[in-house]
């Protein structure tokens, strides 16, 4: 019975997706990329995209205009952010011609101990209800961007937010179906079918939507920036929803969170400078993955070659070792990140990789120490903006504040309940965070913003884009639209480890032969439906004075300029 299983596998992970017969460029390409001269937003919904490029010729920035599309992507796509997650971003000010980190996630709740989930009999925090609530950084995050370097009043910048809230908008195709998931799953928890199931279901595509409690909340925002949020009538409502529920969420926390200004960090892979966020994220993985990979030849080994994905999988299961070991709140615990991304740490790595066989287990190096939405948006100045939010899981909590359109993140679920970890739960600590923007610049110049959303495909995603985009010389659509490699089963930041090598799973597109001979390799293949990630990007083009920009296929995506 093995056998007929197997070969059904293989053929269905055969099928090839290919955009039509197209005259230039490589066939997986979904279109050509867009370019403009006066400014550029890419987002996962073409609403958002069309309220950036909006602010943008009202004489907003890149700033505000990220800002914008980020509030309208709150409503227009719920599954993956709103104003009860978290935001990370890297900031490009054409000024200063220099790069600045915000980290703007919140913090676990003062009131709740450890301890508490060990009297429980908790092994892991729960994904949904009010445990795994963390203060939602969305909103300080905004405010911060903007202090610093916005120029429209924030009102303007969240207006088209509000009116769409209060009018409507149609739902798009993708989604309609993750608002279908989400709210059957979580539709007894308090206010869902109130808010996202108006007729006792969730909006079907081509379904237009209402949110005026949302809307009334972003007016309030608005209003009383945000201190309206941390320390005013929402914080209150939040506050006395989840002591109703039974959370620990309180006032105190809202009121005391703030959001921190980071240095990037990076890697210089053949010569392009790759640019993460340090921990609590997970972004130096994907520098790790680009410095154990440097040592190969991987444009000789060719894209989609069951060597190029045997590698680039080995890789990736080592650098997730040592996130599983190290990454962490760095106010809690000393992450070595300079030791980490080392080319020399690289170099100890790569050794560990045999060319022939898979590996079921690796260690952590050193001996010392959801559904998200990612958007870019570039202004005719130079600045740009590389920016992800999230829920974490979908609609997060399920935990949806009476009277606010909104649902909380379950963040929280991310860290280890293993006393001596790095990331075990402490009260007033940020958790492990997936979500992770990017950015590449070349001598010292921008070249890209990008971001692949997605959970842990999110440092497989960037090091895959940047990979066919240096050795596979793909353009900035066909880097984004190529069938990508997927691997899962990693020990993770949450206490669980590998033992079976994990699962690879390969998009279509892949070969027969390629399948086969990675099976052969002691790979363990198996099929995935929509775990590929999400991807935006803005590429600076200083020769021309141009920018070009990607919205891949697997969203409702829009890339679009003036």
């Amino acid at each position: 019975m093995k056998k007929p299983l197997i070969a059904l596998l293989i053929v269905c992970l055969n099928i090839v997706s290919y955009s039509q017969d197209r005259i230039t460029g490589h066939d997986f390409a979904g279109r050509s990329e867009i370019i403009s001269m006066n400014g550029m937003a890419a987002t996962s919904q073409p609403l958002a995209t069309q309220v950036a490029l909006d602010i943008l010729k009202k004489g907003g920035n890149a700033i505000d205009a990220a800002i914008a599309a980020n509030a309208v992507l709150g409503l227009v796509e719920p599954t993956g952010c709103g104003v009860g997650g978290d935001l990370f971003a890297i900031i490009r000010s054409a000024d200063k011609n220099k790069l600045f980190g915000l980290n703007a996630s919140g913090r676990s709740p003062r009131s709740l101990k450890l301890d508490y989930f060990k009297k429980n009999g908790y092994e892991f925090i729960p994904s949904y209800g009010p445990l795994p609530v963390s203060v939602p950084g969305c909103v300080d995050g905004w405010y911060e961007m903007h202090g610093m370097f916005g120029r429209l009043p924030m009102k303007d910048i969240l207006q088209p937010a509000i009116t769409y809230s209060y009018e409507g908008f149609p739902v798009s195709e993708v989604i309609a179906w993750s608002l279908d998931r989400n709210t059957k799953a979580l539709q007894e928890y308090p206010n869902i079918r109130e808010v996202y199931m108006p007729g006792g279901k969730s909006p079907a595509k081509g379904e237009v939507f209402r949110n005026p409690l949302l809307a009334a909340t972003l007016e309030k925002i608005a209003k009383g920036g945000r201190d309206e949020f941390y320390r005013g009538s929402i914080a209150r409502d939040i506050a006395a929803f989840m002591e109703k529920q039974g959370g620990f969420l309180t006032y105190d926390d809202l009121a005391r969170h703030h959001s921190e200004w980071t240095e990037p960090v990076s890697t210089v892979y053949r010569g392009y400078e790759i640019w993460e966020l340090p921990p609590n994220g997970q972004g130096i993985a994907a520098l790790q993955i680009l410095n154990i990979l440097e040592g190969f030849n991987i444009a000789k080994m060719g894209f989609g070659s069951a060597e190029y994905i045997h590698h680039f999988t080995e890789a990736k299961k080592l650098a997730f070792e040592d996130r599983a070991r190290y990454y962490a709140d760095p106010l809690f615990s000393s992450v070595p990140v300079e030791q980490l991304i080392s080319k020399k740490y690289a170099a100890e790595r790569r050794k560990l990789i045999n060319p022939e066989k898979a590996a079921r287990v690796y260690d952590a190096g050193l001996s010392e120490a959801g559904n998200t939405v990612y958007l870019t948006v570039a202004d005719r100045h130079g600045n740009m903006v590389s920016l992800i939010q999230s829920n974490y899981r979908g609609m997060g909590s399920g935990m949806c504040p009476t009277g606010l359109g909104f649902v909380l993140q379950n963040r929280g679920e991310m860290f280890s309940l293993s006393e001596g970890h790095p990331n075990v739960y402490a009260p007033g600590k940020r958790p492990f965070h997936t979500i992770i923007p990017a950015f590449i610049t070349r001598n010292g110049r921008p070249w890209i913003s990008f971001g692949v959303m997605g959970g842990d495909m999110q440092p497989q995603g960037h090091a895959q884009i940047i990979i066919n985009l240096i050795d596979f010389k793909m353009n900035l659509q066909e880097a984004g639209d190529a069938p990508r490699i997927y691997h899962t089963g990693s020990s993770e930041p949450t206490g669980e480890l590998m033992t079976d090598g994990g699962i690879l799973m390969l998009e279509s597109g892949f070969r027969t032969e390629v399948i086969q001979k990675l099976m052969s390799m002691g790979h363990r293949i198996q099929w995935n439906l929509g775990g590929y990630g999400g991807y935006q990007a803005i590429m600076r083009d200083e020769k021309n004075q141009v920018y070009f920009g990607a919205s891949e296929s697997r969203k409702d995506g829009q890339a679009a300029g003036y």
